[in-house]
């Protein structure tokens, strides 16, 4: 394996910054603080660019299997490596659901066929999977459908849940939208093809009494839960508790309801786009701490089926290429510092969800890198994106911020735009599965 030294960078840790050189051989951060003329297969002047951990998406749909006419492992973990996420841990609600421990090997070794970047998947529970859940390995949790999904996928009912929190030991992660209200908000509407009403569907009461209830539950018997893209200021005071950990994705943060007179149905997502006080709200929380993570929920359907009119479009939209791009543009306007974006994307998804070696700038940590240029502007466009679907929501948008090398298990994955095709990602492991 090519030894790799990255010299004249700015290493970015949640603590500091320092100008250094880094020494990289055999997948590994071999010195923080090597010598200049460190002997080295391959030498990356980095004067003038800034070196964070690789991020990590804890919340992508790469719909493969059985759904990879909008995306598969190939071109989701492209456009990870294109936007310098260098792991990313991937929803169940494939075709077939990831609910039993085989079917969640079949997904792993698909992967490792596939994906140019580390990966995990997470098991999903049903209202008959409780003996799978409480044996599953390999993966980083269970993931729950509290509100509307699909199939066997939905679990409401309160005995089933509690079964789940009481029994298992593995994390938890909950979509967190109240399927009565929902429901009750459906009815109560009626008939409309006006994709603004998806936010009314899907209101912050609806947020709220699923967060409220979930996180009770995590209290209850103590048992850590991750509440998924939290959408609502009203969700952030459950947040308060050594149980519970909080994601936000970029589109939460960075878009609401008045966005939908620009993307329209393109514009649909569960849990839905909210106000501008929402906005605000979930940025103080990501400053003051409350947030721990930052993800994508990156969920593709392609031009023609967002296209339909409402409610026959579907709901979600592609992300895990321009998040990082996105967060550099925020740290140059101010809204966060780089120090705190390495925190909520790197080294708070590594910790929550013990995986080993990753998400941190440290000797002997698996070298997953990403170099940026703070001071390189471009300009999204939909051309560039190597997601299956082919559009994006960020489409014109300007920012101030660029990933430049995407290194992952110290292979160079990504050299300003161009992609190894021939790279491989690895199986993330978790410490809990190594005791």
């Amino acid at each position: 394996m090519t030894s790799i030294l990255i010299r004249g960078c700015t290493a970015v840790r949640s603590t500091g910054r320092v100008q250094t050189n880094v020494l990289i051989d055999a997948g590994r951060i071999v010195s923080m603080d090597a010598p200049a003329d460190a002997p080295a297969d391959r030498i990356i002047e980095a004067e003038g660019l800034h070196l964070l951990p690789g991020l990590i998406d804890d919340h992508v749909h790469f719909r493969d299997p059985g759904l990879t006419h909008k995306e598969d492992l190939r071109t989701g973990s492209r456009a990870c490596a294109l936007g310098g996420v260098t792991s990313f841990l991937e929803m169940p609600n494939t075709i077939p659901n990831t609910t039993t421990q085989a079917i969640l090997e079949e997904k792993l070794a698909l992967a490792a066929q596939k994906s140019l970047v580390n990966y995990g998947f997470y098991i999903a529970a049903t209202p008959h999977n409780l003996e799978e859940l409480k044996h599953a390995h390999r993966t980083p949790g269970i993931k729950i459908f509290v509100g509307s999904s699909t199939g066997d996928l939905l679990v409401d009912d309160q005995e089933d849940l509690e079964a789940i929190f009481r029994e298992t030991t593995l994390g938890i992660a909950i979509h967190a939208e109240d399927e009565t209200t929902v429901r009750e908000n459906r009815d109560r509407i009626g008939h409309s093809t006006d994709v603004r009403d998806h936010s009314r569907v899907r209101d912050h009461a609806a947020a709220e009494i699923c967060t409220k209830r979930l996180t009770e539950l995590a209290n209850r018997y103590e048992h850590h839960l991750q509440v998924m893209h939290i959408s609502t200021r009203q969700e952030l005071p459950y947040m308060d508790s050594p149980h519970v950990t909080a994601e936000v994705c970029i589109h939460h943060l960075l878009l609401n309801i008045e966005d939908y007179d620009r993307l329209g149905t393109f514009g649909q997502m569960n849990p839905s786009l909210k106000t501008k006080a929402d906005n605000e709200a979930l940025w103080e929380a990501v400053r003051d701490g409350t947030i721990d993570v930052i993800a994508t929920d990156h969920a593709p359907h392609t031009i023609m089926e967002k296209a339909a009119p409402y409610p026959l479009s579907p709901s979600g939209m592609p992300g895990v290429q321009t998040l990082l791009p996105l967060l550099l543009q925020a740290v140059h306007e101010g809204r966060l510092t780089l120090e705190k974006m390495v925190e909520l994307t790197s080294e708070n998804p590594a910790r929550i969800w013990g995986m080993h070696q990753k998400g941190q700038l440290e000797e002997g940590y698996d070298a997953d890198l990403v170099l940026v240029d703070l001071e390189q502007t471009r300009t999204i466009t939909r051309e560039e994106q190597a997601s299956k679907c082919g559009w994006t929501p960020w489409e014109g948008v300007q920012v101030t911020g660029w990933p430049t090398h995407t290194i992952v298990m110290g292979q160079i994955v990504m050299e300003h735009g161009v992609v190894n095709e021939n790279a491989k990602g690895q199986e993330i492991l978790y410490t809990r599965d190594l005791r």
